[in-house]
């Protein structure tokens, strides 16, 4: 709450260095009686900006450190005899006292894990008060310093254009610079994983069943007990992703040519907010839906045709994916569709075609490139999803083109590893990231075949 608190005061006090900004420049309009470079609201927003800006800086720099300084500060506080102990892990004891900071202590602590917490206890009160000195002192003095630039001269709007392109860039930055991270920590762990178990094992394996074994795996005489084929894996995540792109694909391609095109206003008004609430449902609620209603349909229906359909079957999984990825193609096309010039349209009139010819040689064509771009955005989301394929496609690694058979995706696979206790020197834990890495690449080339494909499109068409 003391976050909270905080940040409340800091935007109140830019808010009144806004108002102060902007009286400041409605004076100087009173009494040189002559317009300033900028609207007047640019000064307000220089002020604010110029306030709120550094203190953030600083109150976030404050929240991330402390934590940090505090961990090592209180290693002095750890009686020897439990560092010098076989079982001391520091992120357990860490836990334990920041757990008693907190008050989720269950049971009596030992005295030393009680003493350690009220020592973290003062340091975070100590910590509390420097934070809001340093950030009173740093909004009041880059405020007033913003406060005393305004004048009659002063270019305001200059000013908040540059501090906003640096905000956008820094946003730049940061964006890569996560995905960098991502991408490092991924791979570092794979490397891991592909020191334990062989490339080839993992790429061309056909059987999925790993166990938990220790670091030790090679020449422990355990070889048999874990198998990492991904095979099986891959097969079924991209047999579950073609079943939801045979559903969403027509569909989606269908009626964003529909509103686009044949649509009244009144139509389309009410038909495509009705189709992005599809995007709006959790897609919790969605693997429910495919667990309880789906699933247990086509079981039937299909008992009733002499078919053997698992309970959880890819072809329910894949069937519910693709009603929730609809959206992401209609919505898009849509757009795409509608931003194709009307005098595209008008010209394939004026030649004497058809509105299906027109729609269909002259307006697809020209939104082809952003057509594609919809169905690559909904690939990556059906290959990427997990909640509806965790509880409706089940954890079975069938190595099988049937979608009336039980598969399991990589992405269920990667939850069912990471979900409870892990133990980060095994090659089944190590796999998730094996797995990621994999999918990354994947689905990299497939953009990359995507890109090439629309530029080729885009060429012939212009």
């Amino acid at each position: 709450m003391f976050s909270f608190y905080l940040l409340t005061v800091i935007l109140i006090i830019s808010l009144l260095f806004f108002l102060l900004g902007y009286n400041r420049a409605k004076n100087l309009i009173n009494s040189n009686k002559k317009n300033l470079h900028s609207l007047t609201h640019y000064y307000g927003i220089f002020c604010s900006l110029s306030a709120l800006l550094p203190t953030l800086g600083v109150f976030f720099i404050f929240t991330i450190c402390d934590d940090f300084i505090f961990a090592e500060l209180i290693k002095e506080y750890i009686p020897d005899e439990v560092i010098n102990s076989k079982d001391y892990n520091f992120t357990i004891v860490l836990a334990q006292i920041n757990n008693s900071v907190e008050g989720l202590v269950f049971g009596t602590p030992p005295q030393w894990v009680t003493n350690a917490a009220e020592i973290w206890k003062s340091w975070v009160i100590k910590s509390n008060i420097l934070t809001v000195i340093v950030c009173a002192i740093t909004i009041l003095t880059s405020g007033f310093l913003s406060y005393k630039k305004i004048n009659s001269e002063f270019r305001s709007r200059n000013a908040v254009e540059k501090i906003v392109m640096t905000i956008l860039a820094v946003s730049s930055v940061i964006a890569i610079l996560t995905t960098i991270a991502i991408i490092f920590s991924v791979v570092f762990e794979s490397i891991r994983f592909f020191a334990l178990i062989p490339y080839d094992e993992f790429l061309f394996g056909t059987v999925w069943n790993p166990q938990f074994e220790g670091a030790e795996r090679a020449g422990s005489g355990q070889e048999g007990l874990s198998q990492y084929g991904a095979i099986p894996l891959f097969a079924g995540t991209f047999l579950i992703s073609i079943i939801a792109l045979c559903v969403s694909v027509p569909i989606g391609l269908f009626s964003a040519i529909y509103l686009s095109e044949y649509a009244s206003s009144k139509e389309r008004a009410f038909f495509k907010p009705l189709l992005e609430v599809l995007a709006g449902i959790p897609t919790v609620v969605y693997g429910f839906f495919a667990a309880l209603t789906v699933a247990p349909f086509l079981r039937s229906s299909g008992s009733m045709l002499g078919l053997d359909i698992a309970s959880e079957s890819a072809l329910a999984a894949g069937l519910v994916m693709g009603i929730m990825i609809i959206p992401f193609i209609s919505s898009l096309s849509d757009d795409v569709i509608n931003a194709v010039p009307q005098s595209l349209r008008d010209a394939g009139y004026g030649l004497g075609s058809t509105k299906n010819e027109t729609v269909m040689k002259i307006v697809l064509p020209a939104a082809l490139p952003g057509v594609v771009a919809s169905i690559i955005l909904a690939v990556s989301r059906a290959v990427g999803e997990t909640m509806i394929v965790v509880m409706a496609a089940g954890l079975a690694a069938n190595l099988t083109a049937n979608p009336l058979e039980a598969v399991t995706t990589v992405t269920s696979q990667i939850v069912t590893i990471l979900v409870g206790d892990q133990e980060f020197e095994s090659a089944k834990t190590l796999s998730a990231f094996a797995l990621a890495l994999t999918l990354i690449i994947i689905t990299l080339g497939m953009n990359f075949y995507a890109l090439h494909v629309v530029k080729k499109y885009r060429e012939q068409y212009e």
